[in-house]
């Protein structure tokens, strides 16, 4: 996908950053295709590099210091590798290993680190490709994970990295005024009193919520890595904090049937239902989530009708729900 965040880099620079992580001895020859850039992220740049000994590793490179993004994407690389470590270090859950991290800024202006390419498809591309059955599976499985993944404990509601709340309305509300905020600042034409008022309104609901878990929050299916039926790598872990587990990208559908069938992710996870304080819950989470694809866009530098009228649209279905008993 295409985005005025991604940094791009030139041949000798990512020749450069070879050098840094592996040695000289690692660097490509100057002839030959060496590299190619992996173009299904929204944010980051990432290349897949091969290795003057034939091994092919990922490089993923933040955005410019001098690109505008939205507050909670800020600080977005020290996320991902955060929760990276996390993640190896208390669960099973397949995730990349990390070779070397850059944070001088001295090439390409930005945060960077490299990790090993992981030979897999990837189960947002080659969804439409499988068997009602074996999407079934996979979907199963990633419930399961995403249940794993949602028992890490933290010791405060918030940013992987850096300071947090004891409260979970508290950070609710304050990561729902940031994004408002993001698209003020933007002039994105939006009513912010009112959304303002309405998600003030509800939040009662979130003060059953009293211990914080990580959560993915972006761990939809074009993050997930598979290979012969299973899930062999979960990327892009940059969007991780402390919050609710209902907050997942796999109870959007719950609410939203635009993306998707949750049955068999909530089979996995082993929540077939939702009680109605969490159905209230996720709709907050779900206008949330709309409001953030749909601010998005001008941080992206996104135009194109098509896209902005389907965020839209979802948006409108997010604030039908609170029209609902």
């Amino acid at each position: 996908m295409e985005s005025i965040t991604k940094n791009r880099q030139s041949l000798d620079t990512l020749r450069a950053m070879v050098t840094r992580a592996y040695g000289k001895d690692q660097v490509p020859s100057r002839t030959g295709k060496w590299v190619h850039e992996l173009g299904h992220g929204w944010f980051n740049v990432a290349y897949r590099v091969r290795l003057r000994d034939g091994r092919d590793v990922v490089l993923k490179i933040a955005p410019p210091p001098g690109v505008d993004v939205m507050t909670y994407e800020r600080g977005a690389m020290a996320t991902e590798l955060a929760a990276i470590e996390l993640i190896r270090e208390s669960t099973a859950v397949p995730v990349p290993a990390v070779d070397f991290v850059d944070t001088t800024g001295e090439l390409g202006g930005a945060d960077w680190f490299f990790m090993p390419y992981v030979d897999a498809d990837n189960y947002g591309v080659i969804r439409s490709t499988l068997s009602a059955r074996e999407q079934d599976k996979l979907d199963q499985a990633l419930g399961l994970a995403t249940r794993e993944l949602n028992a890490i404990r933290g010791d405060r509601f918030g940013p992987l990295i850096g300071p947090g709340s004891p409260s979970w309305r508290t950070q609710f509300l304050t990561m729902f005024e940031t994004v408002l905020a993001d698209g003020s600042r933007k002039g994105v034409d939006l009513d912010y009193p009112a959304l303002r008022a309405l998600a003030e309104s509800q939040a009662g609901c979130l003060d059953e919520v009293t211990e914080p878990r990580l959560v993915e929050w972006d761990l939809w299916d074009s993050n997930v890595l598979v290979r012969d039926g299973r899930i062999v790598c979960i990327i892009d872990h940059e969007r991780a904090f402390y919050g609710d587990p209902l907050i997942e990208a796999g109870f959007v559908a719950t609410q939203l049937r635009s993306f998707g069938d949750p049955t068999a992710f909530l089979r996995g996870y082993g929540k077939l239902t939702l009680t109605p304080a969490e159905h209230d819950r996720r709709r907050l989470y779900t206008l949330h989530l709309t409001l953030i694809m749909l601010i998005e866009t001008a941080y992206r530098g996104v135009t194109g009708p098509r896209h902005l009228d389907w965020v839209r649209a979802r948006l409108t279905e997010a604030l039908a729900l609170f029209d609902r008993p």
